[in-house]
């Protein structure tokens, strides 16, 4: 009578699940099957004990013929439902099932530092020939409960990021594996220190350059919250979860341009569910994930044990390739492993010799190889591409350019630095020596003859000539032709007379000259303005934005930024000079699709890194504006976070000097990885710099934000940028920079 009980009690848990994932779909047929169940319940002490197991048997047949025939239609949207659900297994649970033993690190429960971020310390016993292994790994991940309100929903605070941060450094230090899992919404977006983007940068930087192999499995992989802790070497996804740039939700509110506070509508939100290509499946196919792991119909849950023996055998796995691949042997090592395939896909373990920890070379290795899978990533996903001729022509040229510049500045500039080190160090030997011999000589000279001074002024040393121009003897805005005055908006505050357009757009340079209040300026401003007249070489204008994942309507968009721009994408990267230093820039401006990121993009900036990198450059981000990661390019545009910032902390490794200047508004996905990197940051006065906008924080934290809370001043003041500049000295600070920061690895040092 006990099972019996506790049968139908799992019945109604499995008629609910299907009520919660599938909902008005099969509501006719749920609705029979829980009215079955409320009468097996109501009669289950005055029915004969055959007859309830025979009843109960019957309706368990019929759920389970349901459950079949909705995984078979399994939309986007309902495996996000999937995700979300309380029943669904969390991270708690693979630590209890998957792992033989775990130490949970930062604080426990309600208690930890952030309880939507967990860390833990746990051991993985393996049979290998009759030899018991214990193999230590470190464990990062989200932690959304089963209901507890302190968790968040997994997501995680800016401090949350930081303690996942600062286990990664423990396992490093310790040499042992890296085991992340996602399983968030997104980050939380408040901007208070350490702060949303920034964190999530941080934790990218460092994560590109980690000495242990990293493995990433994703539940539900929420944009940039994701991204903190889903760089790895391998990345794994369960098969009913979803990885998306942006919630179905999120996207509908843009795409329907739904006002806050708006119901959205629900065939909207399947719809962009289905266009972001959000499922395990399509990012497979697309190339951001490498292997899927299969979970039961309809997804598992927390009691689903034989899962949790499948995700032991594919997290093991996962590892040993990692590793297998960093070693000198590992041809005949993968030949073991291929050859044991076959236990991998029955769920049982695979018995192969090998240790997790790296050394030397192969830690080298390993790097190498991370930087290359991220490299690779979205390779088809923009257009404008060389043909087969010219790309051979342009590797040639490249591998020419690098010889030339290896040896122009590692050899020759390198001896031409050591001979110098020399005769200075013996000039300066012999400068002490000779006083030595001829100082008794000269004192006595100044004894009995004297010594007539002459006072001469010495001649002022002359600046170099740069070929400076002073703002506006260039360009001139054409915002300057309109006849008509605009009124500041701080003259409440500050009592700023009205300005007259043609004088702020030209002499003023778009700044009140009473408060000091930037009116937003065309990027050509910059261009004609910032740099030296005659300078700008611009580089790989033919990567071009498109559509890489068939989403309705944006080519149609694509056309008109194009049309309206004459560019092929959001970024412009080019050579010039500032005061006659020369660098590389990368610039995103906001004409083009609001400045935001994609594949094309991201393609630009890793070549513009690159090109730096070669040249021994500086390389200066300068944005315009950026409204974030393009979300009609799915996941292929949220890629670009680990994909740029790999790039970046390739140029910065190899000593260059990377700034990054915000103007206008700067949000999101670029701030959150390869802009927030960056050691100097800077931003124009009246620019707003976070990682979310107002209406998202509104009504992801409940809470109204005052009107500066993303200004400039804040972020300075939280220490997320390192200086405020008047647009006015944008040139003559950007050229204070190139002189003063930075390592010895520049050309002109």
């Amino acid at each position: 009578m006990h099972d019996n009980r506790k049968q139908l009690a799992t019945l109604e848990e499995r008629i609910s699940y299907l009520a919660a994932v599938k909902g008005e779909a099969v509501a006719t047929r749920i609705e029979g099957l829980q009215e079955q169940a409320a009468r097996l319940k109501q009669a289950f002490y005055d029915l004969p004990e055959r007859e309830l197991a025979t009843r109960l048997r019957d309706l368990f047949e019929a759920v389970a013929f349901l459950e079949a025939r909705c995984e078979e239609d399994l939309t986007a949207m309902d495996r996000v439902r999937i995700v979300r659900n309380p029943q669904r297994f969390t991270l708690k649970d693979i630590l209890e099932n998957v792992y033989n033993d775990y130490t949970e690190l930062g604080g426990e429960e309600e208690l930890s530092i952030d309880p939507a971020v967990v860390a833990a310390k746990a051991t993985i016993i393996r049979r290998v020939k009759n030899r018991l292994r214990t193999q230590h790994v470190m464990v990062i991940g989200h932690e959304k409960g089963h209901g507890e309100e302190y968790r968040n929903g997994g997501s995680a605070k800016p401090w949350g990021n930081e303690k996942a941060l600062r286990f990664m450094r423990v396992a490093e230090t310790e040499g042992i594996p890296i085991h992340f899992y996602n399983f968030t919404p997104g980050a939380f977006p408040v901007e208070d220190y350490p702060g949303a983007a920034q964190q999530i940068a941080r934790n990218l930087y460092v994560m590109a350059r980690l000495r242990v192999p990293m493995i990433s499995v994703i539940s539900e992989g929420g944009s940039g919250g994701a991204e903190a802790i889903g760089m790895a070497d391998m990345r794994l996804m369960f098969s009913h979860g979803y990885y998306s740039v942006i919630s179905p939700e999120g996207a509908a509110a843009i795409e329907g341009k739904i006002k806050e506070g708006e119901q959205l509508p629900p065939e909207l939100v399947e719809a962009c569910a289905e266009r972001l290509h959000i499922t395990a499946a399509d990012n497979l196919r697309l190339g951001t994930i490498d292997r899927i792991i299969e979970e039961p119909p309809l997804g598992a849950r927390r009691d689903d044990f034989a899962f949790f023996r499948r995700v032991r055998s594919e997290i093991i796995r996962a590892t040993d390739e990692v590793v297998l691949r960093t070693k000198s042997l590992r041809a005949l090592r993968a030949y073991e492993l291929r050859r044991k395939q076959a236990a991998a896909a029955s769920g049982d373990e695979i018995a192969i010799v090998n240790t997790w920890e790296l050394e030397g070379a192969e830690i080298r290795r390993l790097l190498s190889l991370r930087a290359k899978k991220y490299r690779n990533m979205a390779r088809k996903a923009y257009g404008g591409g060389p043909s087969a001729v010219a790309a051979v022509g342009q590797q040639v040229a490249r591998s020419v350019e690098r010889v030339f510049y290896t040896f122009r500045y590692d050899i020759f500039r390198q001896q031409q630095k050591l001979m110098e080190k020399v005769i200075e160090d013996v000039s300066g030997e012999g400068s002490v020596l000779l006083d030595r011999v001829a100082g008794p000589i000269s004192a006595a000279y100044d004894f009995f003859i004297g010594k007539r001074r002459r006072k001469t002024a010495l001649p002022a040393r002359s600046r170099p000539d740069w070929g400076e121009t002073e703002f506006g003897d260039t360009y001139t805005s054409p915002l300057a032709n309109e006849d008509r005055t605009v009124t500041c908006p701080n003259a409440d505050r500050y009592g700023c007379q009205d300005l007259w357009v043609p004088d702020l757009y030209g002499e003023f340079c778009g700044v009140c000259e009473n408060c000091g209040h930037h009116f937003p300026l065309e990027y050509q401003w910059y261009l004609k303005n910032l740099f030296d007249r005659g300078s700008i070489r611009e580089f790989n204008a033919h990567i071009s934005s498109i559509n890489p994942l068939g989403y309705p309507g944006f080519d149609r968009k694509l056309d008109a930024a194009r049309r309206k721009t004459f560019r092929q994408s959001a970024m412009i990267t080019f050579e010039a000079r500032v005061m006659g230093i020369e660098l590389v820039v990368a610039m995103l401006y906001s004409d083009f699709r609001n400045g935001t990121v994609g594949a094309a993009e991201g393609e630009k900036f890793a070549l513009a890194c690159e090109r730096a990198q070669v040249k021994r450059r500086p390389l200066l981000s300068y944005v315009h504006t950026t409204g974030g990661i393009r979300i009609h390019e799915g996941t292929l545009g949220v890629i670009q976070m680990p994909k740029c910032t790999m790039a970046v902390r390739r140029y910065i490794d190899a000593g260059g000097l990377y700034v990054v200047v915000y103007d206008n508004n700067s949000y999101a996905g670029p701030v959150a990885s390869f802009l927030g990197c960056s050691n100097y940051q800077f931003a124009i006065r009246s620019s707003r710099i976070g990682f979310a906008g107002m209406r998202v924080i509104r009504e992801t934290t409940g809470e109204d934000l005052p009107p500066d809370y993303h200004s400039a001043k804040n972020a300075l003041r939280r220490g997320h940028i390192h200086g405020i500049w008047d647009r006015r000295e944008f040139r003559r600070n950007l050229h204070r920079v190139l002189t003063t920061m930075g390592g010895r690895k520049l050309y002109y040092r």
